[in-house]
């Protein structure tokens, strides 16, 4: 069984406040990071980087950060711009569903060992299912679900969802 949480219309809303809130904690800020993590974090991030371009001269940065899900630890943490293009920068990590918080504890960790202005996180979907201390600083929507429902985040051309099965 499929209920709808959140339509299209709500997503965008949701997209544009996080974005005005990323805009108001870094007005003084030259270039914005947005650092999404590959899948649907990195295409929540590119939704709220085209915000962001829209109301800022800032330069959003888009960084892909790229990691096994399943093995953070083993795999290690990537990203698609270099160490030194983030270094003393205003970063926001970005996820489309923070659950127990694994991808957003070793995203973030890989990220510390980076001397950075300050480090935030944002996410569409926080399930409160947290087995690391990690919060969002930004989210679209809290959720109180078991651990049996599983929430989906589609991203497609003008037909965003996100579901509850």
């Amino acid at each position: 069984m499929q209920n709808t949480i959140l339509s299209h219309q709500e997503i965008q809303h949701k997209i544009r406040r996080i974005a005005y809130q990323i805009y108001e904690a870094n007005v003084e800020e030259k270039e914005i990071i947005i650092a999404g993590i590959d899948g649907g974090g990195l295409k929540f991030a590119k939704k709220i980087q085209a915000v962001l371009k829209k109301i800022t001269d800032a330069t959003i940065t888009l960084c892909k950060v790229s990691m096994d899900k399943s093995n953070p630890l083993e795999s290690g943490v990537a990203t698609s711009i270099p160490e030194s293009a983030y270094i003393n920068k205003s970063v926001v990590l970005v996820d489309d569903v923070l659950n127990s918080g694994t991808t957003l504890i070793y995203g973030a960790h890989h990220f510390l060992k980076t001397p950075l202005k300050q480090l935030k996180t944002a996410v569409l979907v926080n399930r409160n299912h947290k087995k690391y201390p990690v919060k969002a600083d930004y989210k679209g929507i809290s959720l109180s679900t078991s651990l049996q429902e599983h929430v989906h985040v589609n991203f497609q051309a003008k037909n965003d969802m996100v579901y509850l099965d």
